[in-house]
């Protein structure tokens, strides 16, 4: 669009700039502006109007504001509106409402991003699919994924986040999906919720604020999704492991390195299957992509040779086979007691025939006044999975180390750190040839450092 249709659909006002003058790029983030990129000056935690000289030195040629900047060059194009954040998201409503694609919405407390990329790589097989990059997944992320949207585009696979209740009621306002996905209710971001349930009532809001008629497809073997079938209206189909679902794996055989065979039940046919994963969390992430694959009416062939092609994505369970048959399993990007509980589960049933299996465990956050309690949970069931080498790290995980010591875990097998870059520093030289990693935790604690750290010195 041209600066003129922009300033229409944003009802902003041209300050300079020529109204001729096309975008077809879309930032907020001053370091990451590439040239010829119109740049939104968002009121957060930080003033974005003090950034907007940054983003015009680095090639953006214009920019949207609220109040004024400093003197920009009379060829840079500047619109004024009231609130930018709102322009912003009016501006990717309209670019939605011309386009019109399908909308799969995807929410859940674990597995929602491996999810969407599972969903995006299976649609794409028939369709010209648009899918949230990273985590663009709130009220920022999700008008700039539209913004990306081209004529040629017929299915957005979105991801809507959460962390308070409201939020994606506010994002379906912005697109309302077509295919509603839920894929889990675990305890996460309790800090800001009431309990387990209210988690649940803030993910139905996606059910809520879904288009007329719309597929719900939901997680029959989580109860609190499994309830949200009450009193829906359109059609639902359920995926999982249960013989209620439409969608389903039976005869499941855990593989270890080699992956997860199965059968994938799909709608009116029956294919065998195999997963290049070892975690029945990925199983279940599968699942739900293939119940959206089926509403796309996707082949049940093609499903079956696209699942032999995934692949895990960056610290969210990716393997790295160093030297001396070292394995590194990065899982850093994030961490609660769900997802914990199956990572360990998956350690477990991995085989390590010439080292050991080691747990790297940072603290997991957001959960409020339950926090003490779950990393006990946590050091306790370390101590019961058939690991070789517990290490906590940060102070909360200092609670799952006592535990499992308290447990039975022998102390001289379990090893404590207050920081990840302490860790970082004394873990390279504990590798032994043949050794099975497992490094996971919350976001906030930074045990990518020490994935990288490891991969450094072997």
């Amino acid at each position: 669009m041209n600066l003129q249709q922009l300033s229409a659909h944003m009802q902003g006002a041209i300050l300079q700039g020529n109204p001729r003058l096309r975008f077809r790029r879309f930032n907020i983030d001053s370091r990451l502006t590439e040239s010829g990129e119109l740049f939104f000056a968002i009121q957060s935690q930080r003033d974005g109007h003090d950034f907007v000289p940054d983003a015009v030195r680095k090639g953006a040629t214009g920019a949207v504001i609220s109040h004024d900047v400093l003197p920009l060059p009379p060829t840079t194009a500047l619109v004024r509106v009231e609130n930018t954040l709102t322009a912003l998201q009016d501006l990717a409503k309209q670019v939605y409402a011309g386009i019109r694609p399908r909308v799969v919405g995807i929410t859940g407390s674990v597995g929602k991003t491996t999810t969407k990329e599972f969903t995006a790589e299976l649609l794409a097989a028939r369709h010209s699919v648009l899918k949230s990059e990273g985590n663009f997944n709130n009220h920022l992320g999700l008008p700039l994924t539209l913004l990306r949207l081209e004529e040629h585009h017929t299915t957005a696979v979105l991801e809507y986040a959460m962390s308070a209740p409201g939020e994606i009621a506010e994002l379906t306002r912005i697109v309302p999906p077509d295919v509603a996905v839920i894929t889990n209710v675990k305890p996460v971001h309790l800090e800001f919720f009431s309990g387990i349930d209210a988690i649940a009532k803030a993910k139905q809001e996606l059910l809520e604020g879904a288009s007329h008629p719309a597929t719900a497809i939901l997680n029959f073997d989580d109860p609190r999704v499994r309830e949200m079938a009450a009193g829906w209206k359109g059609r639902i189909l359920f995926f999982g492991l249960s013989q209620d679902c439409a969608v389903r794996a039976e005869n499941i055989r855990f593989l270890g390195w080699e992956g997860i065979s199965f059968d994938l039940v799909y709608p009116e046919e029956r294919r065998p299957i195999r997963l290049p994963f070892f975690s029945r969390g990925q199983l279940y992430n599968f699942l739900a992509a293939a119940a959206v694959a089926s509403v796309f009416e996707i082949p049940g062939q093609a499903v079956a040779d696209i699942a032999g092609q995934l692949h895990a994505f960056d610290k969210r369970g990716r393997v790295y086979v160093l030297d001396r048959h070292i394995r590194i399993i990065d899982d850093s990007y994030n961490s609660n007691p769900a997802a914990l509980e199956e990572a360990l589960k998956s350690l477990g049933r991995l085989p390590a025939r010439r080292g050991r299996k080691v747990a790297v465990l940072g603290d997991m956050l957001e959960l409020g006044e339950a926090e003490t309690g779950y990393h006990r949970q946590a050091g306790e069931l370390a101590a019961r999975t058939e690991i070789d080498l517990l290490i906590a790290v940060g102070p909360r995980s200092r609670h799952m180390a006592t535990e499992a010591i308290a447990a039975g875990m022998d102390s001289e097998r379990v090893l404590y750190f207050d920081d990840s870059l302490e860790a970082a520093e004394h873990l390279p030289a504990l590798l032994r040839e043949g050794d099975v990693w497992l490094i996971k935790g919350s976001r906030g604690v930074h045990m990518d450092v020490i994935v990288k750290k490891l991969k450094e010195r072997v």
